[in-house]
C-alpha cells in the first residue's frame, strides 16, 4: 500500500501470517482469517464467523478497540469499484436496520473489491 494512498484512508490488503500473528488471540476455537484489511491505525478482518475491526485509539494508539459483527447482524451491504479517475473504492455495511451504513470502508486499487463483495456474500446470504 503506498504511503499517497494509506494517508488518504485507503485500505491495503495484509497477508494472512501476519493477522494471524497479531489478532490470533481473538480467534475462537475453528475460526480462520480469510482476509484482512489495514488503514493506516486500524484493521478490519474477515474471519469464517465475523467481521473483527480493530481500531487503534489516542496518540500513541496503545488504547485498542476490537469490534466483533456476527455476520447475520449484516443486513445489506454495497461494494463501489474505483473508477479511472477514482484513487480507491468503497465498502458500506448496514448493521440490522439502520438507515445509514455503520461501517464505511476505502479501498486503494491493489485491493480487488470483488474478493470482499465475495467474502460477505457467502457468510451473509446463507
Amino acid at each position: 500500500m503506498g504511503l499517497f494512498s494509506a494517508l488518504l484512508g485507503n485500505a491495503g490488503t495484509v497477508n494472512q501470517e501476519t493477522l494471524v500473528k497479531d489478532y490470533g488471540k481473538l480467534l475462537i476455537t475453528g475460526e480462520e482469517i480469510e482476509l484482512g484489511f489495514k488503514l493506516i491505525r486500524d484493521t478490519f478482518i474477515f474471519t469464517n464467523k465475523r467481521l473483527i475491526l480493530v481500531e487503534k485509539q489516542g496518540i500513541t494508539g496503545s488504547k485498542i478497540e476490537y469490534k466483533s459483527i456476527t455476520y447475520k447482524s449484516i443486513s445489506r451491504f454495497s461494494v463501489e469499484t474505483a473508477g479511472t479517475f477514482d484513487l480507491e473504492a468503497e465498502l458500506k455495511i448496514w448493521v440490522s436496520s439502520e438507515a445509514n451504513p455503520s461501517i464505511v470502508k476505502q479501498f486503494n486499487k491493489s485491493v480487488n473489491v470483488y474478493d470482499v463483495q465475495n467474502v460477505l456474500a457467502h457468510h451473509v446470504l446463507k
